[in-house]
């Protein structure tokens, strides 16, 4: 099976700190993520977010309605956290959030997923039709509602 990779970069305009904590904040996930997928966190407040802690979303792809569920695979505060799913629509997704202080109130933050789709020869078809454009619209999105809620360093 063919692993994917999916990478971001975004420079945010606060502290790493001040950023670690927006997106550690598993309900924030919420606020960025597009309506169209009706994404919500089954796991009820407050989420502790620390090495295993486990998450739990619905949400809805295509008309279909998937429950998903993460593990905190890796975590150092304010330096990156890594969600593996436990359980979801994917073979594999890992997905490595990174944050630099580049300079004062300067913060890029990186995600890189590693992903995996079902189904062989049918999965990489999937991909190449719709999954690619689908996550990317997805992350783009996410850029857009982050830059919105925190700022946008622009040069």
């Amino acid at each position: 099976m063919h692993i994917y990779t999916l990478e971001q970069e975004q420079l945010i305009p606060l502290s790493r700190s001040e950023t670690f904590k927006f997106f550690c904040d598993a309900f924030n996930l919420e606020r960025i993520t597009p309506p169209f997928l009706k994404f919500h966190i089954t796991t009820p407040p407050p989420i502790e977010m620390a090495e295993g802690a486990i998450i739990d979303y619905e949400l809805k792809l295509y008309g279909i309605k998937f429950r998903w569920r993460t593990l905190i695979e890796a975590w150092k505060p304010e330096e990156y956290f890594v969600d593996r799913q436990l359980k979801g629509p994917y073979v594999l997704w890992h997905h490595t959030h990174t944050f630099e202080e580049i300079a004062p109130n300067r913060t890029l933050m990186r995600d890189q997923v590693l992903y995996q789709i079902p189904f062989g020869i049918f999965g990489r078809m999937a991909h190449w039709l719709f999954v690619r454009r689908s996550l990317k619209t997805i992350f783009e999105y996410r850029k857009q509602v982050t830059a919105e809620l925190l700022g946008e360093v622009k040069e």
